[in-house]
């Protein structure tokens, strides 16, 4: 999952990345209203974190701009402002959530995956093919009755994977759904993709006897629709 974090004070912006990449998130920066609303306009984020008080333009200038322009990325409102009155103009504003600060880190995730699962289009719940689960909300993985411990890149490659069953999903693709921009400029050409890739068999396929993840040569991967059919 990518988000888009729009907050100008270097110390919370900072906390916000430090969390969300723990979490598995991919997680961009912006640190004021016009920046914030370029990035949001040109990428397709999962969400965007908001915060209302911002150089250039506020939040609610920002996430008002984003719907006049059919931009429909779930947006949480972040402020230190608790007025009934701020956050009826944020919602109405087009605002599909607010958090008020200080909040603790655990809510705010909550908060992005509900909004997430919401998102501009229908989510399921549980992502799965097969036998194959992924619950994107608790952040676990079955195969049957079996969970599955991931780390939390191992997490965010399964989920794009998920998502598209029976569909190739290109390295690219890959490395823009789970990695920030910063990454992808120093590293798109080394092997971590690959990396996880094959962690990812170490743990959802081998142990099974199964073969769910393949690799379609010089294109990406893709999850076979079923969960994987017994290896040879």
């Amino acid at each position: 999952m990518r988000v888009l974090v729009v907050e100008d004070e270097p110390k919370m912006a900072g906390l916000l990345r430090r969390g969300l990449a723990e979490e598995g998130y991919a997680v961009d920066l912006a640190a004021d209203g016009p920046s914030g609303l370029a990035a949001a306009v040109a990428h397709p984020y999962d969400v965007v974190v908001l915060d209302v008080m911002l150089p250039g333009s506020s939040g609610f200038q920002v996430c008002r701009e984003l719907r006049r322009r059919r931009v429909w990325v779930p947006v949480l409102l972040l402020t230190a402002r608790d007025g009934v009155g701020d956050r009826v103009h944020g919602l109405d504003g087009g605002a599909d959530g607010y958090l008020t600060k200080p909040f603790h880190l655990v809510e705010l995730f909550a908060r992005l995956r509900a909004l997430i699962r919401r998102g501009p289009v229908a989510r399921p719940t549980v992502l799965s093919a097969g036998g194959l689960r992924l619950d994107p909300a608790s952040r676990r993985c079955w195969r049957g009755d079996d969970e599955i411990v991931l780390t939390g890149k191992e997490f965010a490659v399964l989920e794009a994977l998920l998502r598209r069953p029976g569909t190739v999903v290109t390295r690219e693709a890959l490395l823009e759904h789970c990695w920030d921009f910063a990454y992808q400029s120093r590293s798109a050409r080394s092997n971590v993709i690959d990396v996880h890739i094959r962690s990812l068999r170490d743990k959802v396929d081998r142990p099974f006897g199964v073969a769910s993840v393949r690799t379609v040569r010089g294109v990406g991967y893709r999850i076979h629709p079923d969960g994987g059919q017994p290896c040879p």
